[in-house]
């Protein structure tokens, strides 16, 4: 089934439901899903809308300008259209780790993401047979602070080439520079450990260990360049007792850190997620 979804944002009035219903129903538009929010402090209205493309009478590329005419300016709406189809095309980036690469694959493999993966790109060499199994290209850019730059102009290239629309940093254990992440906007998603920043470091688990934590977890986000600050999508935690050895914590919170991610990429792919400022709207 191919598909259409609106994202609005426009300031609360009476009537926008009606008007945007309407203008789908007027052009045989069949709505599959309609979610609204309403932010009382901002005074806001958001929206999504999602319908069958096969049965509507507009071409995919007049719906922006009718829209806009027909129901957009009347409220003075902030709005995007996607579609479902071609499929969105998705990078990873890996490191050594490989709980949350092997969660995606399979996830990508057995149909569960309408998604295409053209590439994955690591600083490492490790994870290149895991990838090649499922034929992906693997291309391995060690990174130091000597050729930092170079090596991601070289992976921003092949971004490019590769026609990426959105990037998932799958436990990639670099920083991503200012003028990187500004070719991606809300379109590279990061997972890391709920334990920031109170237990920062390379063994952010031994930390909560010695602390004797009680709740772990992790977050997923969209990259921002402010470290580990950016309009978070999904949140998950996991109890642990008193008896849970280091390794027990890890593993529990690799479980958790597949879990969080999956569901970012989900919303993500869905066109479910509206961020505003440094917050996230997730429409059900």
């Amino acid at each position: 089934m191919h598909t259409a979804i609106l994202i609005i944002q426009c300031k609360d009035d009476k009537g926008i439901v009606a008007a945007v219903s309407q203008f789908l129903f007027e052009n045989n538009g069949n709505i599959l899903a309609i979610d609204q929010y309403i932010d009382e402090e901002m005074g806001d209205f958001f929206m999504r809308a999602e319908w069958e493309l096969d049965s509507f009478d507009i071409k995919k590329d007049d719906i922006v300008g009718l829209f806009g005419e027909k129901v957009g300016k009347r409220f003075g709406m902030d709005y995007s259209l996607f579609f479902n189809s071609p499929k969105p095309r998705m990078a990873l980036f890996v490191s050594k780790l490989s709980h949350c690469l092997f969660d995606i694959l399979s996830r990508y493999y057995s149909g569960q993401f309408n998604v295409e993966i053209p590439l994955v790109v690591s600083n490492h060499p490790d994870l290149e047979p895991v990838v090649r199994a499922f034929g992906i290209p693997y291309h391995y850019l060690p990174i130091d602070k000597s050729n930092k730059a170079a090596q991601e102009e070289k992976q921003l290239q092949l971004l490019r080439e590769n026609k990426v629309d959105f990037i998932v940093l799958a436990r990639y254990m670099q920083i991503l520079s200012a003028s990187f992440i500004k070719n991606y906007p809300d379109r590279i998603i990061n997972i890391h450990h709920s334990f920031l920043p109170a237990f920062v470091g390379a063994k952010p688990y031994h930390a909560a260990y010695k602390r004797g934590v009680k709740i772990i977890g992790a977050t997923a986000h969209y990259v921002t360049e402010e470290l580990d600050a950016g309009p978070i999508i999904e949140q998950e935690v996991a109890r642990v007792r008193h008896h849970n050895t280091v390794d027990e914590l890890v593993q529990i919170g690799q479980d958790v850190e597949k879990v969080v991610l999956s569901k970012a990429i989900r919303y993500h792919l869905a066109q479910k997620i509206k961020v505003v400022g440094n917050r996230t709207i997730i429409f059900s």
